[in-house]
């Protein structure tokens, strides 16, 4: 029974309008919740590498592909692109030890069924997918040629505290439902708080502003690696009550600034500015994949050995 449902299981084969054939495959041909990937082909051989690209929280694959051309473009630019959905389906964390041990699992069903040997390997990913692919690049056996995270939290200790003082600031029963599960998320992945277990922030944190040792991004030192992120205060004071305290680009930065002092060259920060739009609508939105110049960034990739 457990070798039957490690098989690799197809659902369906489509062409999208870049002429790319798709396929989603499932771990379990029971559950087509989770434990599965998309792919999306290039369209001739020989491929110059494979990319895996991990949706924000709450995303599917077809989520990804409807809010961005990336993972269209790193596919005929001849990157293999793969878009995983982890054990715990959308609501997947990430960080966490369940989420880490599953992408490593659908990598290496990837590689096996498709003899990728020698191949450049690229990891990127929006929001927690990004926190996701930076944790993963700290700790991989086999290191990815480069990394790229857009928007990612990465201090869990700051994103915790940032949204308790949000609940607090809010009115009556008009707190913020995201934060109000994050809070109760981030214990339940921590077994408490930043007071009570600290040391468990910054196990999963793939990079901690109040830990002096710095011992996560110390994997990362030779790690070519961007983060992408659009700073628009104006718009998150109006539209969200929150501030600079509450962004992810404050410990994008300082990681960015750690990895610098700490001599690796290759780390830099991408700011951008009134990039972020999500579709269907086109709304403003800063946190987004939009923020990205996608065939710059294929660019970057394609360079780094």
């Amino acid at each position: 029974m457990l070798r039957l449902k490690l098989t690799i299981f197809t659902l369906f084969i489509l062409t999208n309008s870049f002429g790319q054939k798709i396929e989603k495959v499932f771990l379990d041909k029971n559950d087509s919740s989770k434990n599965c990937y998309t792919i999306i082909y290039p369209p001739k051989l020989p491929w110059t590498g494979y990319i895996f690209l991990i949706p924000g929280f709450g995303e599917t694959a077809e989520n990804v592909l409807q809010q961005t051309d990336l993972p269209k473009l790193t596919a005929k630019s001849g990157l293999l692109t793969i878009i995983p959905t982890f054990q715990d389906g959308v609501l997947s964390f990430g960080v966490d030890t369940l989420s880490q041990q599953t992408f490593d699992k659908i990598l290496k069903d990837v590689t096996s069924k498709h003899k990728l040997i020698d191949q450049k390997f690229y990891v990127g990913g929006f929001s927690i997918g990004g926190s996701c692919v930076i944790k993963y690049a700290e700790n991989a056996g086999i290191k990815p040629t480069a990394v790229f995270a857009i928007d990612p939290p990465l201090d869990f200790e700051r994103f915790y505290n940032s949204a308790k003082r949000d609940i607090r600031l809010s009115k009556d029963n008009e707190a913020n439902q995201e934060n109000v599960y994050m809070v109760d998320r981030i214990e339940k992945e921590t077994g408490g708080s930043p007071t009570t277990n600290l040391t468990e922030y910054y196990t999963i944190s793939p990079y901690s502003f109040s830990d002096t040792t710095q011992r996560a991004i110390k994997q990362l030192i030779k790690m070519p690696l961007r983060i992408y992120t659009e700073p628009d205060i104006n718009w998150w004071l109006k539209e969200r009550g929150a501030d600079f305290t509450s962004m992810n680009a404050t410990e994008c930065s300082a990681m960015i600034n750690e990895l610098n002092r700490l001599g690796n060259q290759s780390a830099e920060l991408i700011t951008t500015q009134n990039k972020g739009y999500r579709k269907p609508d086109n709304r403003r939105h800063p946190h987004s994949w939009s923020i990205v110049d996608n065939n710059e960034l294929i660019e970057w990739l394609l360079r780094q050995k």
